[in-house]
């Protein structure tokens, strides 16, 4: 969770001020559902919880509440909280959401891109390869994330983006499956598909990279859908 910076009178740097306990409790718990240790279906105890991050049972509860409405997380009366579990139907609802939103992102960013965001993406790409050659499956989907945001961010459409970010965090858990298991010869090709996609966002070809991305998002879908029903 990025601290907010703030400035006092007569200060020469700025005043970071800390999360809230329920700013960080939630940080939290998103990285324990992209690296692995919250698997779908895995029941959330509060009192476990806000022993183990040395807070209170009230952030937890708040910041459990964030990911109910994100739909990370299900409340189950006289049971508690769990990670939520995606269905194929569940899973194909959400990727068909994506395709919809996320190729629209596309086709408004690839046309306004400045040099300065050009520069961003190449830097994003080198983020997630050299992610593709570690062992960090956390790092991955992260720099997976922060590319595909620098090639839509550019459109310059906020209640567009926030959707396909609510998306993108209802499978968390999935990618983590996904990129977990992923092959060395799948990491070269997902390296591959990503400098494809520079090289024709630099180039304005917007119809190539909407192509692109399309393609990232079946490969994972059919992956995970292939989990789910075995």
């Amino acid at each position: 969770m990025t601290a907010t910076p703030a400035m006092s009178a007569g200060d020469k740097s700025p005043f970071v001020r800390p999360p809230t306990a329920q700013e960080a409790v939630l940080a939290e718990l998103r990285r324990q559902l992209t690296d692995g240790r919250l698997p779908p279906g895995t029941p959330i105890r509060q009192e476990t919880l806000a022993a183990d991050l040395g807070v209170s049972r009230v952030p937890v509860r708040e910041a459990l509440k964030v990911l109910q409405a994100d739909r990370l997380v299900e409340y189950i009366p006289h049971r508690g909280y769990f990670v939520s579990e995606l269905s194929s139907a569940d899973l194909d609802e959400v990727n068909r959401l994506r395709r919809l939103l996320e190729l629209e992102a596309i086709r408004e960013s690839i046309p306004r891109m400045t040099t300065e965001d050009l520069g961003v993406l190449r830097a994003r790409f080198e983020a997630i390869v050299r992610a593709l050659d570690g062992e960090d499956v956390r790092a991955v989907i992260e720099a997976n994330r922060a590319f595909r945001f620098g090639l839509m961010e550019p459109c310059h459409m906020p209640r567009l983006m926030h959707l396909i970010r609510i998306l993108e965090e209802a499978t968390l858990s999935h990618q983590y499956l996904y990129y977990s298991t992923m092959s060395a010869s799948s990491r070269r090709a997902t390296a591959t598909a990503y400098e494809q996609m520079l090289v024709a966002a630099t180039a304005g070809d917007v119809e190539s990279v909407a192509a692109l991305l399309l393609e990232r998002l079946n490969r994972a879908r059919t992956f995970v859908q292939a989990h789910l029903e075995s």
